[in-house]
């Protein structure tokens, strides 16, 4: 009879969450798919020529998304309600949940792994989902870049919330959906991970022996 297996020698003492593609469904397409409705070269030319990533990106920097919206509504006038409609509805560009993330979320609490999350977000936004979403909770810190100025992939955001949370990165394991920011923080040593899935970084995190074997 094979011996029973073993778990993994713990590696990782802390895990480091993103929000939006992880634990959140966020796109700013599921906002606009119902203002455009079946013009969808519309919506991403919107979405690449007037809201841009770039344009948010300032309001994940701690520009307030109502000035944002004013003055970017002044430059086009013609889409001033669609532009509007970014800080007005902005709710609405999350989708729920990601399957089977929060639950992975409350299972590594459980094991006695401080867990804290590293987003880009809106302030406005944040607190508002901080409210509205219970898991929230469970972390053990946040850290958001529209109240720290600086954003993934910036190293400087991932060596200043491993100061923060007094964390050492080669026993710090961090997930998200987007590769840059996941090779951001293994150019600091963590262990990080593309999120693909919940059931992917479960096996991830068993291997790491954060989680015992199901």
């Amino acid at each position: 009879m094979a011996p029973p297996e073993r778990p993994a020698a713990r590696t990782v003492k802390a895990v480091l969450w993103d929000v939006g593609g992880v634990l959140l469904q966020w796109d700013p397409r599921f906002l606009y798919r119902k203002l455009f409705k079946d013009d969808v070269a519309g919506m991403e030319e919107f979405l690449a020529n007037i809201c841009t990533p770039s344009w948010h990106a300032q309001q994940d920097l701690g520009r307030p998304i109502a000035e944002a919206c004013a003055e970017l509504s002044a430059e086009y006038p013609g889409h001033a309600a669609l532009i509007r409609a970014w800080a007005e509805r902005n709710e609405e560009m999350v989708n729920g949940h990601v399957e089977g993330s929060v639950e992975l979320l409350e299972e590594v609490v459980a094991a006695g792994v401080p867990c804290y999350a590293l987003t880009n977000m809106e302030r406005e936004s944040f607190e508002r989902r901080a409210q509205r979403y219970e898991f929230f909770n469970l972390f053990d810190g946040h850290f958001v870049s529209s109240f720290e100025g600086v954003m993934k992939p910036d190293p400087r955001f991932f060596k200043l919330a491993l100061e923060r949370f007094s964390l050492v990165p080669e026993e710090t394991l961090f997930t998200d959906d987007k590769p840059d920011n996941v090779s951001a923080a293994a150019g600091l040593g963590m262990a990080a991970t593309v999120f693909r899935g919940a059931g992917a970084l479960r096996r991830e995190l068993v291997a790491k022996g954060v989680l015992p074997p199901s």
